[in-house]
């Protein structure tokens, strides 16, 4: 599926998704124009989703993440519910899990007013959540969305 050449070229994106082609190039000692054409590929096979930013949430004014286990009414995997939960703009992450709980829910929001009138006023509003189960995040020691490749 990957060479070790594009496995070098994902590395070096995932720390730098800003590097221009031909420094990429340079580090990897080939043409431009390959590490180019390497790079659509990549992304021609969605293998690179996306380029984005990395912002710190607290210097925006988001200051409290949590962790919510949802269960859901509906069928055991419920990609329904699930994609109206991903809907929600405070929502980063949405999991389909085993056991007792359906979804594991990542959000970002202010503050604890903010996380109350997320799940009273936008959880509550889905009609297949039949309750949540909340865990604020006090610190967060490591967080990334880097893979090891």
């Amino acid at each position: 599926m990957i060479d070790e050449i594009d496995k070098q070229i994902l590395n070096i994106l995932q720390n730098d998704g800003r590097i221009t082609n031909a420094d990429l190039a340079r580090q990897i000692n080939m043409a431009p124009s390959a590490v180019l054409e390497r790079m659509r590929r990549l992304e021609s096979k969605k293998i690179i989703q996306k380029y984005s930013a990395t912002i710190d949430s607290n210097k925006v004014g988001l200051n409290l993440t949590a962790f919510v286990m949802i269960k859901s009414n509906g069928p055991v995997v419920d990609t329904k519910t699930a994609k109206e939960i991903g809907k929600i703009p405070e929502v980063q992450e949405v999991h389909i899990v085993a056991g007792e709980d359906c979804f594991l829910v990542k959000v970002r929001v202010a503050d604890t007013n903010s996380l109350n009138h997320l799940l009273r006023n936008k959880f509550g509003k889905i009609e297949n959540i039949k309750s949540t189960s909340t865990t604020i995040v006090l610190e967060t020691v490591k967080e990334s969305t880097k893979l090891t490749i």
